[in-house]
């Protein structure tokens, strides 16, 4: 969800603002998923390289996660929908406060199976990857797994998305054309899609084009 700062200040406001925007179309993303049966989104929120942005800004950051959090657990649409929230990423290294959110969350929706909403916060790719790489090096050094039985299933289940299926599509907003340490192993065969629109300026119709153009294209994977 790239763009909120450039959205902010192109109409001259605080960069602030522009998460707030942000969230507020986040809400309306989600809608829009439930609409067309879309069962797993996925958001990247935070990133680890985000903990390097200035102080300020990522202390509001924090705030608005930990609010929202707290929000979406207690909004009528998530439990009449069955969404269940889940957070992904290296949660220990956030605020207090908003790991307590982020439980609040995951435990008051977590016997919903209809849709599911996973927020990446304190996620980076490459970290999860590495980390994947650590459980599996301990699992082996404990003799709880032999170095033969390693493979990509194995891999996959050490992963933050390991309940989850590869994704489908990959959607980008703002202009940029990469992926930016999101999903890095998940995404080797998923469809991307890049748009100049910033995140809080995306509209139904440009999530619709996206949805379309993903249909259009025909998924090899390698075959």
């Amino acid at each position: 969800m790239d763009g909120n700062r450039r959205f902010a200040k192109q109409l001259g406001l605080k960069e602030g603002s522009g998460h707030v925007k942000g969230r507020e179309k986040l809400e309306e993303m989600l809608d829009w998923c439930t609409e067309l049966g879309v069962k797993i989104l996925t958001v990247y929120a935070f990133s680890t390289e985000n903990f390097k942005r200035d102080t300020k800004e990522v202390r509001e950051l924090m705030h608005l996660f930990k609010k929202n959090f707290r929000k979406a657990a207690e909004d009528e649409r998530v439990h009449d929908k069955g969404i269940r929230i889940q957070a992904i990423g290296d949660i220990d290294e956030l605020p207090a406060d908003v790991k307590e959110a982020i439980s609040y969350a995951e435990e008051k929706t977590k016997e919903y199976e209809e849709y599911f909403f996973n927020i990446a916060v304190g996620y980076g790719g490459r970290q999860e990857i590495v980390q994947a790489i650590q459980k599996i090096a301990e699992e082996v050094k404990k003799g709880e797994l032999d170095v033969q039985d390693i493979n990509e299933q194995v891999f996959a289940e050490r992963l933050y998305t390991s309940d989850f299926p590869d994704p489908d599509l990959i959607l980008r907003t703002s202009g940029e054309e990469r992926i930016s340490n999101f999903l890095l192993w998940q995404s080797a065969y998923s469809e991307l899609y890049f748009t100049d629109v910033y995140w809080p300026g995306f509209r139904k119709i440009d999530f619709l084009r996206a949805v379309r153009s993903y249909q259009d294209r025909k998924r090899r994977k390698g075959k």
